[in-house]
């Protein structure tokens, strides 16, 4: 009997033990499920330059036409933002939103408040709307959430004061040379810690055709690529904010100055090695000519060997991510920074640039929206990934499409604004208003003064080997430059829209995309004029500057 009793209480130990043992299996197992769930997602906001319709299988225009396995992937499985836009279409005030949220007219950089001062109160947004370190970017914001942030790749929109060029002719070899170029690179390393990223490296401050040295103009995606892997491979356990700028396809896009150029030239300088984080540039030509793109033995199209190395890059990271194995908890945005087609007006060709989220399991609103966002939205919708609450931030004018990626609301703007050198307009209900107002000054230049002007221009353009355009001096002026004509970056657009030089415009987008048709002179559409240009002064009264008849005075009228 005390046998049978040893036995029952054996049995009932090892029955309690076995049920402790899963229920802390139990616990552990929901404990790491909460973890799963509450860990914040890394973030990637990876931005090409200048990158084309056609350069997208998942566009129309280019459907089917590119080698971008990697691209394609984060089409297939995440969401595809059809109506994204941008609020100038020039890089630096479109990176200047996507970093900060909010209009670059709201620039308080030196160059640009001195520029509104020339043009007498009118903020004029081109080239000229840098972040300073009192900004508030989402570089600031993410590591107030806990994250480490990175910035690698062009900059182009955070000030660099002391930052040098070197003449176009100097030998990037010479020990003086070096020593100015890594003294540049410090500068703007700093000057992007003071706007919120831990890291930065393999920085360029402009386009290599403008940073100097004539030897140095030849792009380096396996540059930017090196030094976005090593970040990735100092941050251990805390999330990171990811920032990867390439410079490519913008120009020098040429072979041998971008895709199959010597990748050991940077903007630091001559490597002695070449960085080989990417497949090797040989293999480019071959792998199109595998993919039935181009028949083997004929001229590989430049802008399909950019596009798979943008793809090669954005690759690398990914399987990065995959070896670390942090891909499952990482959402990638991917964005070229404004559309190319009508670049630097704010016609649909240069605001129109759709862009691409992806995360694990893609987004309960499907794989396409066609909700109306804008580059300002990107930093309240990353800061609210991060935990943030978009609406703590006073300073953003964009809002989180959060909301739309999970599918809890169809739409968070009724319309959108842009802005452009000269220009000022609005979209609503698919209908575009653009206004184009000249400060009154150089509306009243005589024919020696355009040609001064203009001649200046064209000087400064053939000293730096670069191309100019027009040389009639009694031609309008662009809706980015007061340069009779227009320079280079507004050029195309001159001659693709008919109505390009007058001052008032109206579109339906929805029978005329192509903005071919102006009806502003029609009185059938009066009414809707006017909507749209009480809507431009609801926008106007929130911003500095004057703007022609719609904004007398410079200071802001109403506060957001």
């Amino acid at each position: 009997m005390k046998r049978i009793n040893f036995f029952l209480i054996l049995i009932m130990i090892s029955v309690s033990y076995m049920t402790t043992l899963v229920s802390c299996s139990n616990q552990n197992k929901k404990q790491e499920e909460q973890t799963v769930q509450t860990q914040k997602p890394n973030i990637i906001f990876f931005i090409a330059d200048d990158m084309e319709r056609d350069m997208f299988n998942c566009l129309p225009e280019g459907k089917d036409s590119n080698l971008s396995p990697n691209i394609d992937k984060l089409v297939d499985e995440g969401i595809l933002m059809i109506n994204q836009h941008v609020s100038s279409s020039v890089c630096t005030p479109s990176r200047f939103s996507c970093l900060t949220g909010t209009y670059a007219s709201r620039a308080t950089c030196k160059e640009f408040t001195d520029f509104t001062k020339k043009m007498d109160g009118q903020t004029v947004v081109q080239w000229n709307t840098y972040i300073t370190p009192k900004d508030m970017t989402i570089g600031k914001l993410m590591k107030k959430l806990g994250y480490t942030t990175g910035f690698y790749g062009k900059n182009h929109a955070v000030e660099a004061p002391g930052w040098k060029k070197l003449p176009l002719n100097t030998d990037p070899t010479d020990p003086e040379a070096v020593k100015v170029l890594k003294r540049n690179a410090e500068i703007i390393r700093q000057e992007l810690k003071k706007a919120g990223f831990d890291y930065a490296g393999a920085n360029y401050q402009d386009n290599p055709s403008y940073l100097g040295p004539e030897k140095l103009r030849v792009q380096n995606l396996d540059w930017i690529t090196d030094e976005s892997l090593k970040f990735l491979d100092t941050v251990k356990n805390e999330p990171f904010f990811l920032y990867y700028a390439t410079t490519v396809p913008h120009g020098p896009s040429n072979a041998e100055q971008s895709w199959n150029g010597d990748r050991r030239v940077t903007a630091e300088g001559i490597l002695d090695t070449p960085p080989t984080c990417l497949p090797p540039k040989e293999t480019i030509p071959e792998r199109i000519y595998a993919s039935g793109l181009v028949k083997k033995g004929e001229k590989i199209p430049d802008r399909l060997g950019n596009v798979l190395w943008i793809d090669d890059a954005l690759g690398a990271l990914i399987n990065k991510l995959k070896e670390q194995g942090k891909l499952d908890n990482t959402i990638i945005f991917f964005f070229s920074d404004h559309g190319q087609y009508a670049k630097g007006s704010i016609y649909e060709g240069g605001v129109s640039s759709p862009s691409i989220v992806w995360q694990k399991g893609g987004f309960k609103a499907g794989h396409l929206s066609k909700a109306l966002v804008s580059n300002i939205d990107f930093a309240p919708t990353i800061f609210d990934m991060g935990g943030g609450d978009p609406d703590t931030v006073k300073t953003f004018d964009g809002k989180s499409f959060l909301p739309i990626l999970n599918g809890e609301k169809d739409k968070i703007h009724e319309s959108l604004y842009f802005e452009m050198g000269f220009s000022r307009g609005v979209l609503k209900d698919s209908f575009k208003y653009i206004a184009l107002r000249y400060p009154e000054f150089a509306m009243k230049w005589d024919l020696k003064k355009r040609k001064e002007i203009l001649d200046k221009w064209n000087n400064f353009r053939i000293a730096n080997k670069l191309r100019y355009h027009y040389t009639d001096p009694s031609l309008p002026f662009s809706h980015l430059m007061l340069i009779p004509g227009g320079g280079d970056a507004e050029f195309p657009s001159t001659k693709r829209y008919k109505h390009y030089y007058e001052t008032d415009q109206l579109y339906d987008l929805r029978n005329d995309p192509n903005e071919q048709n102006n009806l502003f002179g029609d009185p059938k559409y009066a009414d809707k004029v006017k909507e749209l240009q009480a809507e431009l002064v609801k926008y106007l009264n929130t911003l500095p500057g004057k703007f022609g008849e719609f904004k007398t005075v410079e200071e802001i009228i109403t506060k957001k």
